[in-house]
């Protein structure tokens, strides 16, 4: 697997992206539907879904990797244009709005991706 970048100011060097897992993301959409017609929600209105919380690209092969029982090959590379160090969801407002919080974690996450992949 390439890891695209190992010079970021983070602790392992590798970007930080905020990783959501399916489920909280299909809720999330599900709750914007749910609260469509609304007085305060008519019209079109950004919501960013996500956990607020970042998970460095290493981390998260670390958590596939503890999820599978598979080693993944790591080659470092450089870094691709236009990337930054961190990207962070800002989820208050889908917490305020749509009352919808993600509930997973990277290890569940990982855990049900490989179960998905294997059935």
């Amino acid at each position: 697997m390439n890891v695209f970048g190992s010079d970021y100011e983070s602790k392992d060097g590798t970007g930080v992206r905020d990783y959501i897992h399916i489920v909280d993301l299909a809720r999330g959409h599900i709750a914007a539907l749910n609260k469509q017609g609304d007085d305060g929600l008519r019209g079109w209105h950004p919501f960013n879904l996500g956990t607020g919380n970042g998970t460095t690209v290493l981390e998260l092969v670390d958590a596939f990797e503890k999820a599978s029982g598979v080693e993944i090959k790591r080659i470092m590379v450089g870094r691709r244009e236009g990337d930054v160090c961190q990207l962070l969801a800002v989820p208050d407002k889908a917490q305020s709005e749509l009352e919808w919080k993600a509930e997973f974690g990277i290890d569940q996450m990982c855990k049900d991706s490989w179960a998905f992949v294997q059935n």
